[in-house]
């Protein structure tokens, strides 16, 4: 139960962190951070919670970092459901929290809520097809760097900060195409309160990071020296 409630917290604070910065922050009149600001805020909140759980339940804070860890056999699979239903309800507790200041402001419009998308819902207004090729090779990516700075013989305490700054970078490149998920529980949360054409896609949001995972789980399994 601890390790659910250290993954509960954990994911709250992403979604309030990363999210709330672009609701909240990124385009505040004359002093908006922007993309870049945003793209670091998602990669702190997870720098901050793996120093913060990391030793309690691995800061997963993501279905599919659970999901990619046990198929490159770093978890055990009868904890993944129990830790995706505690990642995916601390993210919907940090959209409401979000959401109670966020509509604090005259005059607040909903809009999109930081939700993911693609066609008319991206950002930049990228395919299908385009949303599904970044999220699952994001995804990817981010796994494999997960799997790599978490290797038993990895440098000690480094791993938060490669996992964080890989993430920041994954949202530099991706943000205009999808607004960035490689989380389906980020995903379903903001989807949940945008409601309208964001629930209508949220199943790539789920579909192209598991994929992602799961492949990054195989192959660096097979690459990786025996643990």
């Amino acid at each position: 139960m601890r390790k659910l409630v250290a993954e509960f917290i954990g994911t709250l604070w992403l979604v309030l962190g990363g999210c709330g910065s672009a609701v909240l922050a990124a385009g505040f009149p004359e002093m908006g951070i922007g993309f870049l600001g945003v793209s670091l805020a998602f990669g702190l909140t997870v720098v901050t919670m793996a120093y913060g759980i990391g030793h309690i339940s691995g800061c997963h804070l993501n279905p599919a970092v659970s999901i990619g860890l046990w198929v490159g056999g770093r978890f055990e699979g009868k904890e993944v459901l129990p830790y995706v239903i505690a990642q995916v309800l601390g993210a919907i507790a940090g959209a409401g929290i979000l959401y109670v200041i966020a509509s604090g402001k005259p005059g607040f419009e909903l809009g999109g809520f930081a939700s993911n998308g693609f066609g008319e819902a991206s950002p930049g207004g990228y395919s299908m097809t385009a949303a599904l090729a970044t999220e699952l090779v994001m995804t990817f990516i981010f796994l494999f760097v997960i799997l790599g700075s978490t290797y038993p013989k990895a440098p000690a305490g480094l791993a938060g900060l490669a996992i964080g700054f890989c993430l920041v970078l994954i949202h530099l490149v991706s943000i205009p195409v999808t607004n960035t998920s490689v989380n389906p529980a980020r995903s379903t949360s903001q989807a949940l309160f945008a409601g309208g054409i964001y629930l209508q896609q949220l199943w790539l949001f789920w579909v192209a990071p598991i994929i992602g995972a799961v492949l990054a789980g195989i192959v660096y399994k097979n690459l990786s020296p025996n643990e």
